[in-house]
């Protein structure tokens, strides 16, 4: 992802004004999302509503707040989680990885260099090491080699400044949470609002810690279990881009499991490590989807598997990924929509600052018009308006 630095103007990306409109707008905007799109998910899923309060109720299409509002503030912190419940987005995202002593705690990756301020602590400087993570070499400073005591005396920051330089105002302010202190959070928050808080889980590099003796699923089942989000209406989404991960908590949970999808031409790594030839390219046809839906519920492509991108960056026609995975009853929510420029295909972007807000809405109506049940967005609030404005045309 890019991180460029560049003159900066003011584009109306503040999160001070931006967020208090999405606030204000969204308390309705929400509500409009919500009657029409389930309407539709059931019509087109052929469902009459299952009631119980599981993912088929869910508003479509349905916003996932990527990595909470990590368009906003440094992302997998209770501040960015707080900020997209707040925003009105109906499923959260976590991704957990496992500290030393097998905590699981949210991050995007177990390097931690770039999203925490461990660099600054001289105590760990004895802590960077280089290691292979699924076949790609990084330096850094990782979870696994941290006891979570010790990485509680870390704090957050912004993963790409260059580019989200007014998030750079709440490095410090949180720390790393624990997926447990996110469950508390949710129940918390559940409460006082009178509807539970839907969340959409992550097994990160699950083989690579497997390996390590640091094996994901039976800890996170055990977590879901104790706070009775393990059964099939419970709202939350399992997901993971190794499918024998997904396969795996299946067999200890009745959470909907949800398979993500990379580029065509990528094989999971569970593939490589078994010797599987298949590629996403495989999966994504009609048996490789038939095949995921005899363990899973759903599947996260990445947006270029639903519209590719010609190459000068602009969209061209949908593929049939939308309706192959509809035929075999699977939900699809696709990854991410962003904001900026230089995330947005070419068709969208607006002048040359790849940091200014280019037609996010005009990329959402493209996406959502393709009959996609939901989208990962950094942007919830921007996200939510697309979604009522669809729901009314």
């Amino acid at each position: 992802m890019a991180t460029q630095e560049s003159g900066r103007r003011d584009t109306g990306t503040s999160p001070g004004r931006r967020v208090v409109l999405g606030a204000a707008v969204l308390g309705a905007g929400t509500a409009v999302v919500g009657a029409p799109g389930v309407a539709r998910a059931d019509a087109r899923h052929g469902h009459g509503g299952h009631g119980g309060g599981g993912y088929r109720d869910l508003p479509v299409p349905t916003v996932v707040a990527h990595r909470g509002t990590s368009g906003y503030r440094p992302e997998h912190t209770l501040g960015s989680y707080q900020l997209a419940l707040d925003m009105g987005a109906h499923v959260i995202e976590q991704d957990v990885v496992p500290t030393k002593d097998g905590h699981l705690v949210c991050r995007h990756e177990n390097d931690i260099t770039g999203t925490t301020d461990v660099a600054a602590h001289p105590e760990f400087a004895g802590r960077k090491t280089t290691k292979s993570v699924d076949g790609v070499s990084l330096t850094g400073w990782f979870t696994e080699d941290f006891t979570l005591a010790e990485l509680k005396t870390l704090r957050a920051k912004e993963r790409i400044p260059g580019t989200r330089q007014r998030n750079t105002l709440y490095d410090g302010r949180w720390d790393v949470p624990t997926l447990e202190e996110v469950f508390r959070w949710a129940e918390k928050e559940g409460r006082r609002r009178g509807k539970r808080v839907w969340l959409h889980i992550e097994t990160k590099h699950p083989t690579y810690f497997r390996k390590l003796g640091l094996g994901l699923e039976e800890p996170l089942a055990k977590l879901l279990r104790r706070y009775n989000r393990h059964r099939r209406h419970s709202p939350n989404f399992l997901q993971s881009f190794e499918p024998s991960s997904i396969q795996r908590l299946r067999k200890l949970v009745d959470a909907p499991g949800v398979v993500l999808l990379s580029t065509a031409a990528s094989r999971p790594w569970d593939f490589v490590e078994a010797g599987d030839p298949r590629t996403v390219a495989d999966l994504i046809k009609p048996e490789g989807l038939k095949w995921i839906a005899t363990y899973a519920k759903g599947i996260g492509p990445t947006l270029d598997l639903v519209i590719p991108k010609g190459p000068d960056g602009r969209l061209l026609e949908p593929t049939t990924l939308v309706r192959d995975a509809h035929a075999e009853d699977l939900v699809l929510h696709p990854y991410t929509m962003r904001n900026e420029n230089t995330f947005l295909p070419a068709d969208f972007k607006k002048g040359t600052d790849p940091n200014a807000y280019g037609d996010a809405f005009g990329a959402f109506k493209t996406y959502f018009a393709t009959g996609i049940d939901g989208i990962f967005s950094d942007n919830p609030d921007t996200a939510l308006l697309a979604a009522a404005d669809f729901a009314d045309n």
